[in-house]
């Protein structure tokens, strides 16, 4: 299973947020229905020096049954972390980043839900398209693809290397004097995962491992290439 999350830098917490969190629970009504649509914080544990939860938020969803539209309430959940890392916080989030499919709730909305709980500034984390080039040149080979954005070139937004294409150095530094390196895909010396990671700090997992495992790579292989 495709494991994404994205890492958000936090300023201004103090104390244990816990104390906050632990059993948060708010309901909005759904008109011309007898139900509530609740947002609440569940499963909060302390993990070593990490504080874990899941965001549960209720939706109300349409499917199509027999050519009528049917509308049903369902609920989302994404599991959070809250990492210390030397004097820094940071608050991953596992659910996806932009909408694809049904999923409604997105990491965004996960990181500003807790920000307004915690009373706390969220922002978002920044990997330098320097960095990213740096990740890729200590270990050419361990790359397997390459995004490029802001591109100089007339009706080109984005360009890919992959494959062959990373082989040829000279097509590289091409496309690097067009443009910046958005995405880069590359496999782990240390770990042996094959991980996507973007400028803004998504990252996403396409090897087999378990949630924690997961966290434990971004804290030790991605949280230092942010600036």
């Amino acid at each position: 299973m495709v494991l994404p999350v994205k890492v958000f830098e936090i300023r201004g917490m103090e104390g244990d947020p816990r104390e906050r969190l632990t059993g948060f629970q708010e309901a909005e009504p759904v008109e011309g229905e007898e139900i509530e649509l609740l947002t609440r914080i569940l499963d909060m544990e302390q993990k070593e020096d990490m504080v874990y939860g899941i965001l549960a938020k209720d939706f109300m969803r349409e499917t199509t049954y027999r050519r009528q539209v049917l509308t049903n309430a369902t609920t989302e959940e994404a599991p959070f972390w809250i990492v210390p890392q030397e004097d820094r916080k940071f608050l991953i989030v596992m659910a996806p980043s932009v909408a694809r499919g049904v999923k409604k709730m997105l990491s965004n909305h996960v990181a500003v839900k807790i920000g307004e709980i915690l009373n706390i500034d969220v922002r978002e984390s920044r990997i330098t398209s320097e960095t990213l080039q740096k990740l890729h040149e200590s270990n050419p080979q361990s790359t397997n693809l390459i995004w490029f954005d802001n591109m100089d070139l007339p009706g080109v937004n984005k360009l890919c290397l992959s494959g062959e294409g990373l082989a040829d150095t000279g097509q590289y530094r091409d496309y690097l004097d067009h443009g910046m390196i958005w995405y880069v895909v590359f496999t782990s010396q240390k770990s042996g995962y094959t991980v996507g990671v973007t400028r803004n700090a998504v990252v996403t997992n396409f090897s087999k491992s378990t949630p924690d495992e997961f966290i434990e790579f971004v804290r030790e292989e991605i949280i230092p290439l942010i600036e």
